[in-house]
């Protein structure tokens, strides 16, 4: 595969990891099973039980075993055929996975900021334009 598709292949491919990992990690219809696994990742005695169910909640943990899981569908391979290929589209499909989540998070950070605003300017412009009481 050359080089250019290689990367549009990269691009590509992170766009659904991203897209498992922030709602896994992230979103209401997971909360419950979310909540349980925190719980248990920070009451759990072992050490290795408490880092398992920690993955669950991280999204930048998460998104490696999104990418393994990926990268056996597709087999996608970057720069070298075999285990070394695996290994430099493994890391470089969670770098660009999770640079997609961090533009995404902060997308909605900002469209959460613009609402506040709007909502705050909403909730004063009524006394400001009250006026006079009618009699």
């Amino acid at each position: 595969m050359t080089l250019p598709r290689q990367l549009a292949y990269l691009l590509l491919l992170a766009l659904p990891i991203a897209c498992a990992s922030w709602t896994v990690t992230h979103e209401e219809v997971f909360r419950e099973p979310r909540e349980w696994c925190k719980d248990k990742s920070q009451k759990c005695k072992p050490l290795p039980v408490r880092k398992f169910f920690y993955l669950f909640t991280c999204e930048y943990c998460f998104s490696h075993y999104v990418t393994a899981f990926f990268l056996v569908i597709t087999r996608f391979q970057m720069l070298y055929d075999g285990w070394r290929g695996y290994l430099i589209s493994w890391f470089a499909l969670v770098w660009v996975a999770n640079f997609y989540m961090s533009l995404f998070n902060r997308l909605r950070l900002d469209i959460k900021h613009e609402n506040v605003e709007i909502q705050q300017m909403v909730e004063t412009e009524p006394a400001a334009t009250a006026g006079p009481p009618a009699r």
